[in-house]
């Protein structure tokens, strides 16, 4: 599964107060009611993300974009800032010896 069907995937089902809304896919080629939207949301470049209020007008500017963000609740965002950096965490070396076990003891 990619990417984009990955963050499709985690649909915000509880209610949260704040909203993260991520840029997935190009401003180009669409409709210029669209590319409005999405300047009144502040986003302008693909994968970046912003924190809006959970508002029905914030709501409705979404429910227009929809195919063109990824919509994710705090504790969502959260998780997956987590697992990111978590990924990204300094990992021990692997060490590997490539002696015979009888040749390392004399």
């Amino acid at each position: 599964m990619n990417a984009f069907k990955a963050f499709k995937a985690q649909v915000p089902i509880a209610w949260s107060p704040h909203l993260y809304i991520t840029l997935v896919r190009g401003i180009p080629g669409t409709r210029r009611l669209h590319r409005r939207t999405l300047e009144a949301l502040r986003l302008r470049k693909c994968n970046r993300t912003v924190m809006r209020w959970n508002t029905p007008t914030v709501r409705g500017m979404l429910q227009q974009v929809k195919r063109l963000v990824v919509i994710e609740t705090e504790e969502m965002y959260k998780a997956r800032k987590q697992n990111d950096v978590n990924h990204r965490a300094v990992r021990p070396p692997l060490v590997i010896n490539h002696l015979p076990d009888s040749a390392s003891c004399s």
